[in-house]
This record gives structure tokens, C-alpha cells and sequence, in this order.
């Protein structure tokens, strides 16, 4: 809890430094936020400047957002003037089932592929799943996004390109940031059973007249999940930084797309809450994964 505090306190801080170290007017960009860039004007930008009291020092701004969230108030929108509480709350669950709908699809699709890959002891299979997996990490998320657009909504009318509410709404979102989670799980399942493969244990297991589903299921399983879950834990950071740019593509009402849209209009209160609410996120999946790291692994137990 003290290392959570510590690093949300750093994201917030972070945020708020950047966010002041932008060029352009404060003003001007909220003005445009509240009543549109065609609408807005000199006088429009002085009456936000007066109303948010945004002439004052970097320092006095920062110190009455950090009085605000000593009391767990995040504050309010420059923009809207809603709570930001209040919007997280509505967005977030949106957001956190996106995100579950991937990692649940790239834990199951990526290990289950690297157990076939590590079964097929096929040089062909393998090098083709090194290619993929290079393929899908080195290239952004929004072109991966555009590409299944392209082919499952334009092309073959499979597929809404956008929009929520609905189950088949979350394909393309979801596939899009499990993608690159799913080839690279794919190569660290396929590397680790092939190495348990080789351990004196499962040959042993052999010996003893077990078949190969059985010695997978009572030996291989656990100690090839070890560095998979260890991989996950790791690539759970690039599945929230997925989230911001996916949910802007797909128009997915998340917290991720809100913090997209305050960027734009300089929406500071609402940038630090939305980052905060993604790095404690990623806090608490990393605490989860650990607790499972623990219970799959008994020496970590012991120890």
C-alpha cells in the first residue's frame, strides 16, 4: 500500500508537470474544449482564464491539487465541471471490462498455441511463430486497430468498426490489444514446456508409463506456468498504454478515451485522475498476478 501511494503520488505529479510544460494557451484550448474550436475567441479564453483562476503560479496550482487529494478529492473538470470521481466511476467500468476481455483472451488463445507450437517439434512452426510474435510487438496498436477495421468491418461487414453496449462489440477492441500479447505468450509458453520437456522429472514421468497428456497435466503444467505468468505481469504495462489509443480508435467510452480528449483541451484535474485511476490499475493486476505466481509455485511459499 505505501509502495501504491508512493507511485500514484509520482504519476500524479508527473502528469501535472508535463501536462503545465505543453506550448499553447490553457485557455484557449479549455475555452475550445467547452464550446468548440469554431466558437471560440479572445474574450471567450479570458472568461475561462477568470473563471479557473488559471493566472496563478505552477506552485499554488500544484499544492491545491495536492491539499484536494490528501482528502481523496481528485477535483473537478476544467471543462465539463463534473466531479472527476464522478466521470471515472461511469467510464471505468468500461474500460476494466475491455481490459479483462483481453487478458482473458490472450491467456487463453497464446498458451494453449504454445503448447500445440511446443508439441509440433516443428522448425517451420517455430520460426513462423517468431516471425508473428516480432511482427505484432514492433508494430503500434492503432495500425494493428485499423488493420482488423479494414478487413473484419469495411472489407468483410463482419464487424461494427465501433460503438459499446454489445458483445460483439468487444472484438475488434479486445483483438486489437491482445494481439501482441498473444504471439509473444505464445513463444514464452512454447520455450518454457519445451525446456520442462527436457527436465529429468517429466522424462521420469515417462518412464513410469505416464502418457504425454497426463505428464503435462501432473508435472509440465505448474512449472511451465511459472514464466508465463512472470511474462504477463510484465506485459499487463503495454495493455494500459494500448487502452488510451484503442478506445480513442473504437470510440469506446472509457476512461482511456476521456484522457485522449482532456490532452486535447488541457484538462488537468482530469488527465492526473485518469492516470492515476490506469497506474493503480496496473498496481492492483500486478498484485493479483503475484498472489497467483505464489500459488501456483510452492517455493515461493516456503521461502
Amino acid at each position: 500500500m505505501l509502495q501504491s501511494s508512493l507511485a500514484l503520488f509520482v504519476v500524479g505529479t508527473l502528469t501535472f508537470v508535463l501536462t503545465k510544460a505543453l506550448p499553447g494557451d490553457m485557455g484557449y484550448r479549455i475555452a475550445a474544449g467547452r464550446y468548440g474550436h469554431d466558437m471560440v475567441d479572445t474574450a471567450a479564453a479570458e472568461l475561462v482564464r477568470q473563471e479557473l483562476g488559471l493566472g496563478q503560479s505552477s506552485i499554488s496550482a500544484y499544492f491545491h491539487w495536492l491539499m484536494d487529494l490528501l482528502q481523496w478529492n481528485l477535483g473537478e473538470s476544467m471543462v465539463s465541471g463534473a466531479p472527476i470521481t464522478d466521470i471515472l466511476k461511469h467510464e471505468f467500468g468500461s474500460t476494466l471490462t475491455l481490459a479483462l476481455a483481453a487478458i482473458a483472451i490472450a491467456a487463453i488463445v497464446g498458451p494453449t498455441l504454445g503448447v500445440l507450437v511446443a508439441f509440433t517439434r516443428s522448425r517451420t512452426v517455430d520460426r513462423l511463430s517468431v516471425a508473428l510474435s516480432v511482427a505484432t510487438r514492433s508494430i503500434p496498436s492503432y495500425v494493428i486497430g485499423i488493420v482488423l477495421i479494414v478487413v473484419f468491418a469495411i472489407w468483410l461487414d463482419v464487424l461494427p468498426a465501433a460503438g459499446c453496449g454489445e458483445p460483439i462489440n468487444y472484438v475488434l477492441p479486445a483483438l486489437t490489444l491482445a494481439l501482441p500479447l498473444i504471439t509473444v505468450s505464445v513463444r514464452i509458453t512454447s520455450a518454457s514446456l519445451k525446456d520442462v520437456m527436457e527436465q529429468d522429472y517429466f522424462e521420469f514421468s515417462r518412464l513410469k508409463g505416464l502418457g504425454w497428456c497426463q505428464s503435462l497435466l501432473r508435472h509440465g503444467m505448474r512449472n511451465m506456468s511459472i514464466p508465463v505468468i512472470a511474462y504477463h505481469g510484465v506485459q499487463l504495462v503495454y495493455l494500459v498504454e494500448g487502452l488510451v489509443i484503442v478506445e480513442t480508435l473504437f470510440a469506446w467510452p472509457g476512461i482511456g478515451h476521456s484522457m485522449a480528449h482532456a490532452i486535447f483541451a488541457r484538462d488537468i484535474p482530469m488527465i492526473q485522475g485518469t492516470c492515476m485511476t490506469l497506474a493503480l490499475s496496473f498496481i492492483l493486476l500486478n498484485t493479483l498476478l503475484d498472489i497467483l505466481y505464489r500459488w501456483v509455485d510452492p517455493r515461493e511459499r516456503k521461502s
